[in-house]
């Protein structure tokens, strides 16, 4: 079953367009948090985004150009505004669609269906990232994302973090570490990670992101 994010404030339309959706067979998430769109996409994982325009604290422009840093999930423009400008804007920041208020349902749905047949006929949809406690990893760049912040880490970084946040709120060995960067990297001894694992503490809090890895005295590691 795909899975529809929708981002509109307006209580009465998105609860229309909640009920409508959902009766073609598809699971909705409306978005809560309109401060933070792009955290509450990466963690609910949608197949397809309809995005206002205005909206709240920052626009959908905005929201949409965030989620395709990490993502190519389609994104359907849904709004009042219709001049051209707005659909090149929508079209320049990631969106494969657009659509003015009022609109039909018929011609939404249609537009849905042609959205998911184009993007999801082939592969499988997916977002490419984990997330944990508002930090959220690329799979596809090597990017750590905090809010509104942006670190590029290392290979030996990605990889450290990778397996900390797959295993997250258990305790990762050093061993299991260092299996793990030897298996995908040149070989790295005791200290070598020692160095990655402090590199990688600066790092994240030179973005906000403060004691996100613990040391668990004579066991290891674990992002809690």
């Amino acid at each position: 079953m795909y899975k529809i994010m929708i981002v509109e404030d307006e209580a009465k339309i998105r609860d229309i367009l909640k009920a409508s959706i959902e009766k073609w067979g598809f699971q909705v998430h409306c978005a809560e948090d309109f401060g933070d769109i792009f955290q509450e996409f990466s963690k609910i994982k949608p197949q397809l985004v309809i995005m206002d325009i205005n909206l709240p604290e920052y626009d959908g422009f905005h929201w949409c150009s965030k989620i395709r840093e990490i993502s190519k999930v389609p994104v359907l423009f849904l709004s009042s505004r219709s001049t051209n400008m707005d659909i090149v804007m929508a079209v320049n920041m990631g969106g494969d669609d657009y659509l003015t208020k009022p609109f039909s349902m018929e011609v939404l749905m249609a537009k849905i269906n042609a959205l998911l047949r184009r993007a999801y006929s082939y592969t499988e949809a997916t977002t490419n990232t984990l997330n944990y406690k508002e930090v959220v990893l690329s799979l596809k760049d090597n990017m750590v994302y905090y809010k509104e912040e942006k670190l590029e880490l290392t290979k030996n970084e990605f990889k450290i973090l990778y397996v900390l946040m797959k295993n997250h709120e258990s305790i990762v060995s050093r061993e299991k570490l260092m299996q793990e960067l030897w298996e995908h990297e040149s070989f790295i001894d005791d200290n070598t990670l020692t160095v990655n694992i402090n590199r990688l503490r600066r790092k994240l809090s030179e973005v906000g992101i403060e004691e996100f890895i613990k040391t668990v005295k004579n066991q290891g590691y674990m992002v809690k």
